[in-house]
């Protein structure tokens, strides 16, 4: 659309040019002849036709000069409309020289007889067409303001329909993209509560198998109501499960399987970039991969929590200086 405008402006120019330039040079062939033969120019400059004329400095060019030759002849001028073209013109476009002139050769013309002979007569007579010529033109230039106004508010409505529909496009592109992200972030979540409920469920699977651990101690409990020996009975009870978890290695393993399931393969990563792993902190990892509590852990590891919470903080310290690709995901646990 806009290069539309401006291919038009461009015609427009190019005419307004043109026509211009070949009229001012029928102007200035006048002008000369106006020094030499002042009636073949008032006979050359009634040759034109003004409403061929193009633009508002042509006419009062014209104007001028039609009414330097009109006193120079000594031919009546009917009205004053032709002297004012050019006199109005020059006095709103600056031109002290042609104002002058303007002047001298409305004085000129005002000095003559009203009633000129007969040959005379036939110059007053063109006079007066070439008035109605000037009022066709003045007609036909207001029309065409009008147009070219009219042009000019429906190329300036089409470039805002355009713009406008640009910025939808572009808000419709912002709004899909943005649909598009929350989209994704639902499936993230999704996928997240999809893991954190399998490793719920894993874990839950291998405490399950350990309700006979429940069952022992309830059954321990039971016999020794009443007893001053119930408390160590169920301590030492309590203390011999948590020791056979300690070197339970297959329960070790299914807690490996389901964190490796659970978290992408966390514990096989975490071998692989960091082989030399001391044997207490991959436990440590993998307890707290498997969300278990201060406590459970310090009982696991055979620790006081002041230590867990020590060996904790240390090996958060080593993954965060390491450099390993994938710290960030270790560093999930903590």
């Amino acid at each position: 659309m806009r290069t539309l405008l401006y291919v038009i402006i461009l015609f427009v120019i190019t005419g307004c040019s043109c026509s211009g330039s070949r009229y001012g040079r029928e102007l200035d062939e006048a002008q000369s002849l106006l020094e030499e033969d002042p009636l073949k120019a008032l006979e050359r400059l009634n040759g034109l036709d003004v409403t061929a004329f193009d633009d508002s400095s042509t006419i009062a060019r014209w104007a001028l000069l039609y009414s330097e030759a009109m006193a120079a002849n000594g031919v009546y001028a009917p009205t004053d409309t032709i002297p004012d073209i050019a006199s109005d013109y020059y006095s709103n476009h600056g031109g002290e020289d042609e104002l002058e002139r303007i002047k001298l050769a409305r004085q000129r013309l005002e000095s003559l007889p009203a009633n000129p002979g007969e040959r005379m007569s036939f110059f007053s007579a063109m006079y007066l067409a070439k008035e109605r010529e000037w009022l066709l033109y003045k007609e036909r230039a207001d029309r065409e303001k009008y147009l070219l106004a009219g042009f000019a508010v429906i190329m300036l409505a089409g470039m805002i329909i355009v713009r406008q529909r640009g910025r939808l496009r572009l808000r419709s592109v912002q709004y899909e993209t943005l649909m598009a992200e929350a989209s994704g972030l639902r499936e993230g979540i999704s996928r997240e509560r999809s893991v954190c409920s399998e490793l719920e469920s894993k874990l839950s699977s291998i405490l399950s198998r350990r309700f006979d651990t429940i069952d022992e101690l309830c059954g321990t409990y039971y016999e020794s109501q009443g007893t001053k020996i119930e408390r160590k009975a169920v301590a030492e009870k309590v203390k011999s499960q948590i020791d056979a978890l300690k070197s339970d290695k297959e329960m070790l393993s299914e807690m490996e399987r389901c964190v490796n399931d659970c978290r992408g393969g966390m514990m096989d990563i975490l071998r692989g970039e960091w082989p030399d792993i001391r044997l207490e902190e991959y436990r440590l990892m993998l307890y707290l991969s498997c969300n278990f509590s201060n406590r459970t852990i310090a009982l696991l590891l055979g620790e006081s929590l002041d230590v867990v919470y020590k060996r904790k903080s240390r090996l958060k310290a080593k993954i965060t200086s390491s450099g390993m690709s994938h710290a960030s995901l270790f560093l999930t646990v903590f």
